[in-house]
């Protein structure tokens, strides 16, 4: 009896892993930079950092290296240089997002060009839900301000436990 209670435990204390979704709709590109943002040179290891996971369906959505960077340069998938970068940039495909000053949500969304609403998440529609840190926030998903360490998940179309936190690499 104390087995089954214990492997139940343990089921909903650790997380699962979840598969990456299938098609372009799961991985959309970081598009080429434009005038959604602003463009200067300036290190691209500075800033304040924070983890962002997007599921839809039940399914990872790929935050994409090279958000945020104009002419960026990869060498293994990861970001090693580019001409200039945006407040808000990524580097590598695992979700973690550097930004500067007062940046939220909205601002990765856009400089990244996908949409993000209550009712919207990259190509999917539905309702969104987000937590911070593992614990639900209502209201504009919009709205939420970026915070250094913080772990950022968005949900649509099912539940999958959001993690808690991210362990930043060095």
């Amino acid at each position: 009896m104390v087995a089954p209670l214990l492997a139940a435990t343990l089921a909903l204390s650790n997380p699962m892993p979840t598969p990456v979704g299938k098609g372009p709709r799961y991985t959309p590109p970081a598009r080429p930079a434009t005038a959604r943002f602003s463009c200067r040179k300036a290190p691209l290891h500075a800033g304040g950092r924070v983890h962002v996971e997007l599921f839809a369906r039940r399914r990872v959505v790929v935050v994409p290296a090279g958000i945020g960077l104009r002419r960026p340069r990869l060498q293994l998938g990861r970001v090693i240089s580019a001409d200039c970068r945006a407040p808000v940039w990524t580097l590598d495909p695992s979700g973690v997002v550097r930004f500067e000053g007062g940046a939220t949500l909205a601002d990765v969304f856009r400089v990244w060009g996908e949409p993000l609403a209550r009712a919207r998440l990259a190509s999917f529609r539905g309702r969104v839900s987000v937590y911070v840190a593992g614990v639900r926030r209502r209201g504009d998903p919009r709205k939420l301000r970026l915070r250094d360490g913080e772990e950022i998940v968005l949900e649509l179309g099912g539940y999958v436990r959001p993690h808690r936190s991210f362990l930043f690499p060095p």
